[in-house]
């Protein structure tokens, strides 16, 4: 059957073929056989490239940017203080903030914090340098408005340095965030009580090829009703007494969207390099987490630690942690409690947790190469040394003919 309407040619018809086929999703047709045909087209508006060279410019460029524009940020001391609100792209047409030089980023330094995005969607910060900060270097968050969260912000190629320097000052906070990624940042020197990326209520984010070193209380934290984030390829060196913590401690006002029993759940921790930390690994409150395929470098007291600190009612005991594949190089002198540390059993079920073919490495006294787990270790390895390439200088790749060959991160 022909779609060929009265008064129409092939040739017509062919165009008209074509011309649907090209058409942008924006569109309104009017008519019918009795009208003719009139086709409006609303083409999107075009994207800009909104240069920037001071902070009255970046205000003004970031309250006019539209979805698919670029804010593009000479290099230069812009200063810090800057909060905005509601700046929204589309899929597929992000607004983006970024070094106009990657080579030479734009430096936001001091105040109490460089930057804060509230109600943010679709968003994209690219290449930008924070420092000095009193209290958090970068926020981004709901606004208070917990059934509506931010969504859709990419934060990558940032460096987040010196803040604080003394309690709980994150480097960067994200609060009811959801859909997020979170790529080769570099972060050093929180706040004391502090994270380098503090968590609460944020849902479906990944973070990943970021570095972290020299560090407050935690590295990554998880908390708040936080859920299915995946930490990956990362490399924690001195990154916090807590280098990954699998939840925490929140009050009960403050859980996104609202509170449902745990503090974190559903997170994955794959392919990163620990060195250093009290520990690495800390299990809070949290319901269900895998740590598969990492390396870690001599530990300062545990490889982990099960605990749980909030205690309201309904909260499930912190439960269903996975270890596998890991490899652990330790000391003796500096391991206490068998590498393992529980906390008060009524709030913890460490018989849950799994572990499986993880290779341990006692490196002053192999012979105390085995941990003391808390569940019964799968196809586990102890005592071999795995032949790192070079740990001293930082090199945690595996030799030829490593007994380790498949473990680890590397």
């Amino acid at each position: 059957m022909s779609n060929r309407l009265p008064g129409m040619g092939a040739r017509d018809e062919c165009r008209s073929g074509m011309a649907q086929a090209q058409r942008p999703s924006s569109f309104r047709w009017f008519g019918g056989p009795a009208l003719g045909l009139a086709l409006t087209i609303i083409a999107p508006a075009r994207a800009a490239d909104l240069p920037v060279r001071d902070a009255a410019g970046f205000r003004a460029a970031v309250a006019r940017a539209r979805p698919g524009d670029r804010v593009l940020l000479a290099p230069g001391n812009y200063g810090a203080g800057f909060s905005f609100s509601t700046v929204r792209g589309e899929a597929g047409r992000p607004i983006r903030i970024a070094a106009a030089d990657p080579a030479n980023p734009p430096r936001f330094q001091g105040g109490s914090q460089c930057l804060h995005f509230s109600d943010a969607v679709y968003l994209e910060l690219d290449g930008l340098s924070l420092s000095g900060a009193s209290a958090n270097g970068l926020n981004v968050d709901d606004g208070g408005s917990y059934e509506t969260p931010s969504h859709h912000v990419t934060l990558r190629n940032l460096v987040v340095t010196d803040v604080g320097p003394q309690g709980n000052r994150d480097a960067i906070k994200l609060s009811g965030l959801d859909d997020f990624e979170v790529r080769n940042c570099r972060i050093e020197r929180w706040g004391s009580g502090g994270s380098a990326i503090d968590m609460v209520g944020c849902h479906q984010g990944r973070i990943e090829g970021c570095t972290f070193r020299q560090g407050g209380a935690t590295g990554v934290q998880m908390k708040g009703g936080t859920s299915r984030i995946t930490v990956r390829g990362c490399r924690f060196d001195g990154g916090g007494q807590r280098a990954v913590n699998i939840g925490g401690s929140t009050g009960l006002e403050y859980f996104r969207p609202k509170p449902e029993g745990f503090e974190a759940k559903e997170i994955e921790v794959v392919r990163n390099v620990f060195v250093g930390s009290d520990a690495p690994l800390a299990f809070v409150g949290c319901d269900g987490a895998v740590v598969r395929s990492n390396t870690f470098y001599l530990p300062g007291r545990w490889l982990l630690r099960i605990l749980r600190e909030t205690n309201a009612p309904g909260f499930v005991p912190t439960r269903g942690g996975v270890l596998e594949n890991n490899l652990i190089v330790f000391r003796s002198d500096r391991w206490g409690e068998g590498g393992v540390n529980l906390g008060p059993r009524t709030g913890i079920a460490p018989e849950t947790f799994r572990f499986q073919r993880n290779f341990w490495f006692c490196e002053d006294r192999p012979d105390r190469s085995r941990p003391t787990l808390p569940a019964a270790e799968t196809d586990g390895a102890y005592g071999r040394d795995p032949l790192l390439t070079n740990p001293a200088a930082g090199d945690f790749r595996l030799k030829p003919g490593s007994p380790a060959s498949g473990k680890g991160a590397m």
